[in-house]
């Protein structure tokens, strides 16, 4: 009998750390390494990337249709994901995000979250 790869949703905030050139600010590319909860993940392997620039809630409603035809193909200020899924050194297979919304006035920048992990 085949045994199924267990997969846990998890959705958290995580710390994200890049070897070399760093990526743009609002358009990353795939991390090296990942801590979460206190432990560091290296990226063996990015297996997909995909980007989902959406309007979502309030935001889906407040923009003409006309530029929410092109922002839905190139995104807007704070607005969009970044996702990937890697193969980490542990053997597991994570989908991270990164979501370019900004959290407040005093911190701009969007930040970057652990969706799910499954253990192979």
């Amino acid at each position: 009998m085949n045994k199924v790869p267990s997969s846990q949703f998890v959705d958290e905030k995580i710390e994200v750390e890049f070897v070399g050139e760093q990526p743009l600010e609002k358009t990353p590319r795939c991390p090296d390494r990942l801590c979460w909860r206190g432990k560091t993940f290296d990226v063996q392997e990015q297996l997909a990337e995909w980007r989902d620039y959406g309007r979502k809630g309030n935001m889906a409603k407040n923009m003409k249709p006309e530029h929410a035809t092109r922002a839905s193909h190139v995104g807007s200020w704070g607005v969009g994901r970044f996702y990937f899924r890697v193969k980490v050194n542990t053997g597991q297979v994570m989908e991270i995000y990164y979501d370019r919304a900004p959290v407040d006035a005093d911190q701009r920048k969007g930040s970057w979250f652990l969706l799910s992990i499954k253990n192979s």
